[in-house]
């Protein structure tokens, strides 16, 4: 069955120079408890899991009741997206157990301190997340890493999952910036070119994979995947509910499709090109399609 994304709000304490949601946490105030509700009401026929997200939903005082409506509600699944600093409290992770989470999907962006903090621009959050993800892991709550790819972590994205690897996580997913927000005013320092990530995040996933964790890669095209197609998150990817502050979008697919991602010239000969969604529209904008090489080797059946 499909999954709800139901963001609760967007005040966050970190203030990431890749943030997709810009300046929303001036702007879209909380989500009332009561639409918090009816959403989880509304949608629970067609969705059976759901992830808590925002913003940094953990600034919530009253999340712990919101997981305990769609525990009630029956959802099978129940995911909180944080930036994991609440998890490095032990007493709060135990919790978020107690009240239906089933897994945690926090955020780290850096192999050391001195890079996620920078890039999350909070002093700490490195030490805070690491903590709450070890907090999870010694209660055996699935952990589900995200990692944002950005012209400062393109080196270190091996020695990240080095990292992950002793954190004992379930899954790492290493997601190409989306150039929206504070990422799009920030655009010419954080968004980086596919050919400088291609070569560490190969080594990255294969490094992962050798470990024994799940590792995905997500808005990375095709022809720059030849031989690990099989990291390529949108494959596995749900169908999605978004219920965002304004809009709400029935089917997330649908929407990086015909609105979030892009096909170039290129992209009509490529073989592989009914699997492949492409980049996100706005990298193509700026940096053209020259660096994307149609593929001619046929795709195995699906």
């Amino acid at each position: 069955m499909p999954r709800l994304d139901l963001k609760l709000s967007f005040q966050c304490n970190n203030r990431c120079v890749f943030c997709v949601q810009g300046d929303k946490r001036d702007t879209e105030p909380c989500r009332p408890a009561d639409d918090v509700r009816a959403q989880l009401e509304r949608h629970r026929a067609r969705c059976d899991a759901v992830v808590f997200t925002g913003g940094e939903v953990t600034l919530r005082d009253d999340l712990l009741d919101q997981v305990r409506v769609a525990r009630d509600l029956g959802y099978r699944a129940i995911q909180v997206q944080t930036n994991g600093r609440r998890m490095s409290y032990a007493p709060y992770v135990d919790a978020l157990i107690d009240a239906g989470v089933t897994e945690l999907a926090p955020a780290i962006h850096g192999a050391d301190a001195a890079t996620h903090d920078a890039l999350v621009q909070a002093r700490g959050a490195f030490k805070q997340t690491v903590r709450g993800i070890r907090h999870a892991r010694s209660r055996g709550l699935p952990v589900v890493l995200n990692s944002v790819i950005v012209r400062q972590n393109v080196a270190q994205l091996p020695a990240m999952v080095r990292g992950f690897v002793t954190l004992g996580v379930r899954q790492s997913q290493f997601a190409f910036v989306h150039a929206l927000g504070t990422a799009a005013q920030r655009f010419d320092t954080v968004v980086p070119r596919y050919a400088a990530v291609y070569p560490y995040l190969r080594e990255a996933l294969l490094l992962g994979e050798r470990a024994g964790l799940r590792m995905m890669a997500e808005a990375v095209p095709l022809c720059w995947m030849r031989g690990l197609e099989r990291f390529v998150s949108e494959a596995y990817m749900p169908e999605t509910t978004v219920v965002d502050s304004q809009v709400t979008i029935a089917s997330y697919a649908d929407w990086r499709h015909a609105e979030g991602k892009a096909h170039g010239p290129a992209c009509a000969t490529c073989t592989w090109r009914r699997r492949c969604e492409g980049p996100w529209r706005e990298y193509a904008d700026a940096f053209g399609w020259d660096e994307f090489v149609p593929r001619s080797d046929v795709p195995p059946p699906s």
